[in-house]
């Protein structure tokens, strides 16, 4: 018997990458899935390889950053199911800009989704998962939730604030000894759409940052991501590293403490495209 089979497990961000593979791996594994995207087109062919799978699949347009439309499809989803015992906030977006000629808009679209996309998941998702005497939350941070880089200063600040979030959630949790586990997943270079969907300021090249991406620093599967991250939630793991990059840079910025920042700056100016 799969440790999910027959659990009520919420995904968003699930029309493609990370989110569809850990939609599929649950299904694989008998879970009753509650998943959404804005991208509605992409969550349709999700639900449908799902419920291919066999799986019971409830799945909703939803845009993580209205939050009371979160706060209404957390209702929902327990009614629906009567229970929800887990909850993967995985939406995302990305941008590429130095902050000089980025526009405060952008950097609050980051923040929006990234953050508070998770927040109000996790607000609206929580008493479900206290109530359901064995919850786990699980929210994606990013490799740039443990080391900074030139060009990633929203994104940074976004993925930065969802690790002290959720990690100051665990505490919380463990304080007040609710059945909730708190898990933080750090991925790195996923070979997923991010990229190319990523914004960038006006007049750079956004093709050139998306191309860079996919083929210097996208290593891993999202399947074998979803694989990871389903390992460290079954073993109630704090933070869960993603690819052998995250691994071996979040080593190296416990090594190397802020000098990291030095050696970062001047290795990416030689490699990382510009503008």
């Amino acid at each position: 018997m799969s440790d999910v089979a027959g659990r009520v497990v919420v995904v968003t961000g699930a029309g493609s990458g990370i989110g569809r593979a850990l939609v599929l791996a649950l299904a694989a594994r008998g879970a009753r899935l509650a998943i959404s995207d804005v991208d509605t087109t992409g969550l349709e062919e999700t639900a449908r390889r799902a419920r291919e799978l066999g799986a019971e699949v409830k799945a909703d347009h939803l845009d993580v950053t209205q939050r009371e439309k979160v706060l209404e499809y957390a209702e929902q989803v327990a009614a629906h199911f009567g229970a929800v015992h887990q909850v993967y906030n995985n939406s995302g977006i990305a941008y590429h800009g130095d902050l000089e000629r980025t526009e405060f808009k952008d950097i609050e679209r980051v923040m929006d989704v990234d953050f508070w996309g998770v927040v109000n998941g996790t607000k609206a998702f929580l008493p479900y998962l206290i109530a359901s005497g064995d919850g786990h939350l699980i929210n994606v941070s990013s490799l740039f939730g443990l080391l900074s880089i030139p060009g990633q200063a929203a994104y940074n600040s976004a993925k930065f604030a969802v690790r002290g979030f959720t990690e100051a959630v665990r505490q919380e949790m463990l304080v007040a000894r609710h059945p909730v586990q708190v898990t933080c997943v750090h991925p790195g270079g996923i070979k997923t759409a991010i990229a190319r969907n990523a914004a960038v300021p006006d007049g750079d090249d956004q093709a050139t940052f998306a191309e860079f991406f996919d083929r210097k620093l996208a290593r891993t599967t999202p399947e074998d991501a979803a694989k990871t991250i389903l390992t460290g939630v079954r073993k109630n793991k704090a933070r869960v590293l993603i690819g052998a990059d995250a691994k071996l840079l979040d080593a190296f910025v416990r090594v190397a403490g802020p000098a990291y920042q030095r050696v970062v700056a001047t290795v990416t100016s030689r490699v990382v495209p510009r503008g």
